[in-house]
């Protein structure tokens, strides 16, 4: 880890510091002026055209978010705070029973916030789009309606949308969700606020966590800031970032007191990004897909032809 790295700066010199390991702004306006160029960077995203997903692994301006779990307190504001802002409903939660059982992201609520009692106590998790560096939802969609955009969110193009859902069946994390219930369905997960960055703003559930568990910065930064965080107190981390290689990487990282896979983490996604292992599969599928109600037509036509 290079502690001697170059960070950004702000023209003014403001400055990304150090401390006890948190990447910290030291002006209020460096923050703005850091959320507002990636609205710059969005616009020049989208206006390049699309491409596959393993044409835009995340690079050293991609963002994400990490997360502490030593430090989550388990109030749920990152929840509530989503639903305000995307304009979903309040989660409804029971403060007795809530937590007995496990709580999935849905297409009404995409985060939500898990308990997991482990032989070095009780533990809160967040869940939501993993923003992958190379998801496979992107790879799979054959109208490129699920976008990787430049600046590392993965968001939903409803105009673009022909409601395959090949997103939902690649997604290693079960994360997108489809409205079964309406009329005109839409496929419903975490943008990471895309709207939100582009006006120069972080996303809600960063903004509102009053336990500073979540972090919101360039992927790069936040792998770096983990890693010395668990370096400087290596009794209180398990010596693993998630997310930093798992599925190819992903734009949210976490950080844990006890191994993932007993906060209910995948451990078995291995290292390569799923579309390195389905590329051939999910390039033709679709392709088939859509060809065989032409052929199975084209058929018929020549059957009634015979017996003519």
């Amino acid at each position: 880890m290079n502690q001697g790295k170059d960070l950004p700066q702000e023209p003014g010199g403001a400055e990304f510091s150090r401390d006890a390991g948190w990447l910290k702004l030291d002006e209020p306006m460096y923050r703005r002026t850091f959320l507002k160029s990636l609205g710059v960077l969005g616009g020049s995203s989208l206006s390049l055209g699309t491409g596959r997903a393993e044409d835009r692994a995340a690079g050293a301006h991609s963002v994400g978010v990490l997360v502490d779990t030593t430090r989550c307190l388990g109030c749920r504001s990152c929840e509530i705070a989503c639903a305000k802002a995307n304009g979903l409903p309040k989660p409804e939660f029971d403060a007795e029973t809530g937590y007995d059982s496990r709580r999935p992201t849905t297409e009404t609520q995409w985060t939500a916030v898990n308990r997991y009692e482990t032989d070095a106590g009780k533990f809160f998790v967040k869940r939501q789009c993993m923003h992958c560096s190379q998801p496979a939802c992107v790879a799979a969609c054959p109208t490129e309606a699920m976008y990787k955009t430049g600046e590392g969110p993965v968001i939903w193009r409803g105009d673009k949308c022909m409601g395959c859902r090949y997103c939902m069946v690649s997604c290693p994390f079960d994360i997108p969700k489809f409205e079964f219930g309406k009329a005109v369905p839409e496929i419903r997960k975490c943008v990471l606020c895309y709207e939100r960055l582009q006006k120069g703003e972080q996303p809600a559930c960063v903004q509102s966590c009053p336990g500073k568990a979540l972090l919101f910065g360039f992927r790069n930064d936040l792998l770096e800031t983990a890693k010395q965080r668990i370096y400087t107190d290596p009794g209180k981390y398990h010596h693993h970032v998630y997310g930093e290689y798992e599925a190819g990487g992903t734009g949210w990282i976490y950080i844990s007191a006890v191994p993932f896979e007993k906060l209910g983490f995948r451990t078995d996604l291995g290292t390569a990004a799923y579309p390195e292992y389905t590329k051939q599969f999910l390039y033709s599928v679709p392709v088939v897909l859509l060809l065989w109600p032409a052929m199975l037509l084209a058929l018929n036509k020549a059957t009634e032809k015979e017996k003519d």
